[in-house]
């Protein structure tokens, strides 16, 4: 199987011999630049697959690619963000976003020599996210919507060639979540990063996705595929239309008929 991210005929199991096998016989590619979704019913396996992909996990049997090299450990081109922020509070917004370039090489060694230079790719990464100025606020001075998209510009300030996101905008308020879907809109038809969105939110992924995976009840494999053809750039307009209705119906369908074979 070829592709920018490749599983081909994995599983893995959690507690050792006998354990929770979490996937089983799972394969899906993606391609470079590509937008994609993975939905499913609850403990499918989505964030199995996410920590898998990023070499958290290492499977117990099958194999993981990404950018052409086979995933033996943690991936130092990939960025994560998550359900929660997570931002450290006695650390301002814009000393959250350069964490990671505190771990990651080349980076580390240059962040001091280059600090202003770092510095002006923070502000860059802020003001595209609606944060502009407010970098030297702490986190408890944003709001929940704020510090999502603080956690965002920190998973891609060392420019990654893949973007892991788990529930991103869960925590958050319909009316927030799509204000931060049309970032994430605008952030990926910017960069040229390869995303991999795990959601619960058929809405979201119908949305911002270029393909949709749907995956089974526990053990997780991929059930179906759908090709989004809404036309991009997508406005909220579009969640209205029958098109982007009908898409997502048919993936709540293929979860209930996940569910009932659990």
């Amino acid at each position: 199987m070829t592709g920018f991210v490749a599983l081909d005929n994995v599983t893995h199991a959690y507690g050792g011999d006998g354990g929770v096998v979490a996937v089983d016989k799972l394969s899906l590619s993606i391609a470079q630049g590509e937008f994609a979704a993975v939905v499913g019913p609850s403990g499918c396996g989505k964030s199995t697959l996410m920590k898998l992909v990023t070499g958290l996990q290492v499977p117990r049997a099958g194999t993981i690619a990404v950018a052409g090299s086979k995933v033996t450990g943690p991936l130092k081109i990939a960025g994560m963000a998550f359900q929660a922020a997570n931002l450290l509070p006695w650390r301002r917004t814009f000393e959250n976003i350069l964490l990671p370039l505190e771990i990651v090489e080349p980076h580390r060694r240059r962040l001091r020599a280059e600090r202003e230079a770092y510095l002006a790719r923070v502000e860059a990464l802020l003001a595209q996210v609606g944060l502009g100025g407010l970098g030297a606020k702490y986190p408890w001075e944003l709001s929940g919507g704020m510090q999502q998209r603080a956690s965002l510009c920190r998973a891609l300030i060392h420019e990654p060639q893949l973007l892991m996101l788990d529930e991103p905008f869960a925590a958050l308020d319909s009316f927030t979540r799509e204000e931060l879907w049309c970032v994430m809109r605008d952030l990926h038809a910017a960069r040229a990063v390869t995303i991999v969105l795990v959601t619960h939110d058929l809405r979201e992924a119908a949305f911002l996705a270029d393909r949709i995976f749907c995956m089974s009840a526990r053990p997780g494999r991929i059930i179906a595929e759908r090709r989004v053809t809404l036309p991009r750039p997508r406005s909220l307009e579009v969640i209205y239309t029958p098109e982007f209705t009908d898409l997502v119906h048919d993936l709540r369908q293929q979860i209930a008929t996940a569910r009932q074979g659990a």
